[in-house]
């Protein structure tokens, strides 16, 4: 079975490739997250150790990309043991969180019971109304009509689909989209959700993608609250 460590720390690093190799397993390690993002999107492991704080892309963005592909288990490492950081962790599709420092035989047994679990079964493919969102092919279309999406639309449309029916805030988004911390200066989030209304929904009859004045955005249908 063949795992793969994302963990920029050599030492540390090389004692899990070391650990995990002499526990049976077959080691993968890549030190940066753009190295280990290539890696992981391969498709060739059967569960990725991600470290948080990485070189070239955080563990936070190697992961978004990873669930937009994949539903391997990941099990997200971080020196920092803050409860915001392990939700955004699990909101964003890690599976389990463990801080450092930790006991290897910790690490072990959690790598254990994630893959007890099985294959995960990841939604690749959601629909509301008309519009429809396939992760793999990584298309968007509204009434049989494609949508022409950037990458960061698309991204966006994602963490709104999966959550549909939920009011997320600007910060919410700012940090699951972009991976960033959230600058009231910034207007980043509302050039996007424009932008992303004008395909979408404009040249739509029912509008989907709303705005709930002093909380964030929420997509859903409210066609039939009016029946």
């Amino acid at each position: 079975m063949r795992i793969l460590v994302i963990e920029d720390e050599p030492k540390l690093g090389d004692y899990l490739r070391k650990g995990l190799s002499e526990s049976g397993f077959a080691v993968d390690l890549a030190r940066d997250g753009i190295e280990g993002r290539a890696l992981a999107l391969a498709g060739d492991h059967e569960l990725l150790v991600l470290d948080v704080m990485l070189p070239g892309i955080d563990g936070f963005a190697v992961l978004q990309a990873v669930r937009a592909q994949h539903a391997m288990p990941v099990l997200m490492l971080t020196a920092r043991d803050e409860v915001s950081d392990r939700v955004r962790g699990l909101q964003s599709g890690a599976d389990d969180y463990l801080a450092k420092p930790f006991a290897f035989s910790e690490l072990l047994a959690r790598i254990q019971a994630l893959l007890r679990r099985g294959p995960l079964r990841e939604v690749v493919h959601y629909g509301l109304k008309d519009l429809e969102l396939d992760l793999i092919s990584r298309k968007a279309t509204r009434a049989g009509r494609r949508l022409d999406l950037t990458a960061k639309e698309f991204a966006l449309l994602a963490q709104l689909m999966r959550r549909q029916g939920q009011i997320l805030s600007r910060t919410q988004l700012a940090e699951q989209v972009w991976g960033m911390n959230f600058d009231s200066e910034t207007n980043i989030v509302e050039v996007a959700i424009r932008r992303l209304r004008s395909k979408m929904d404009d040249p739509f009859g029912e509008k989907l993608l709303h705005t709930v004045r002093g909380m964030g955005y929420v997509l859903e249908s409210r066609r039939d609250e009016d029946l």
